[in-house]
């Protein structure tokens, strides 16, 4: 069946996204989604769920991963959403392990699960794992579903260069402009990266997110990221045809995934080939409105 027939029947692409508390998930969101509103939350009937009835259940500390948030900017996407393991500990691990294992062997399509971004904030002390995240990349098996670490609030890194430089004499302006790329050199050489590099299963790729608070950050990153990992034609289409922020993503698989095969099978050298092609290419690009 041709990848387009397949995706008019998956519809939405589905997210899992983890993590503690204050890592920065509600704001990665609603920029993947180029917005600032909050997201609706549906439950598993599909029902629209009363924010007020939302807001009391968790303060009673009750928290469903099957609820569904949608960003009426993008309902292409449909997120889920699992607080950290610290915050529920076992019962809450086993039930995000549950939840991946049957939605990720999901029977309807529709409802099955695409990948899964984990966060981790950078501005803790810290800077480490839990033990209960420790816990989901030893345990927890995704089976084709796959993993992307978010190290969000990677800025944080960059402040404890620009004291060390500061501390060395460096003059501000040159500490400024030195830290990030300081940072990154740190971070690839230290102990984060090397327990996943570790892991019998490692996820597929990991993204350094820094400044997402700020008005002109982006996931571009984190986009192409994701359509790299997914290793599934009609799942990557999908993906990069719902994303609306990195215009040059669509342009690449347009490219690479249907133009370059239309040349090698010299199906535009007829009117009805060109009607053809341009249809296909188009498929890349369901957002955009031709005029």
């Amino acid at each position: 069946m041709d990848p387009s027939t397949i995706r008019k029947k998956i519809v939405r692409f589905r997210i899992l996204i983890v993590g503690r508390a204050n890592a920065g998930k509600t704001t990665i969101l609603q920029k993947v989604c180029n917005t600032r509103d909050n997201p609706e939350i549906y439950n598993s009937a599909g029902e629209k769920i009363d924010p007020a009835v939302l807001r009391a259940s968790r303060e009673r500390g009750l928290h469903d991963i099957e609820n569904e948030m949608v960003f009426q900017s993008n309902p292409g996407f449909v997120f889920h959403d699992s607080r950290g393991f610290e915050a529920g500990g076992e019962s809450e691990f086993n039930k995000v392990k549950t939840f991946i294992a049957e939605r990720s062997k999901e029977r309807d399509i529709k409802k099955r699960l695409h990948v899964i971004w984990y966060c981790i904030p950078m501005d803790e002390a810290s800077r480490s794992f839990t033990e209960g995240e420790r816990k989901f990349f030893s345990q927890c098996d995704t089976g084709s579903t796959p993993v992307i670490v978010l190290f969000t609030k990677f800025d944080a890194f960059y402040d404890v260069e620009f004291a060390r430089l500061r501390r060395k004499g460096t003059p501000w302006k040159d500490a400024k402009e030195q830290a990030p790329e300081l940072a990154k050199e740190s971070f690839a050489n230290g102990s984060q990266l090397q327990f996943l590099k570790d892991l019998q299963q490692p996820p597929k790729c990991h993204v350094c997110l820094p400044d997402m608070n700020k008005h002109d950050s982006d996931c571009r990153t984190l986009m192409e990221c994701t359509a790299e990992t997914l290793g599934n034609e009609v799942l990557t289409q999908l993906f990069v045809s719902t994303q609306q922020i990195n215009l040059e993503l669509c342009m690449k698989y347009a490219v690479e995934r249907t133009l370059a095969k239309l040349v090698d099978s010299a199906q535009t050298t007829s009117d009805k080939g060109d009607e053809e092609a341009i249809g296909r290419l188009g498929i890349w690009f369901p957002h955009l409105l031709a005029r």
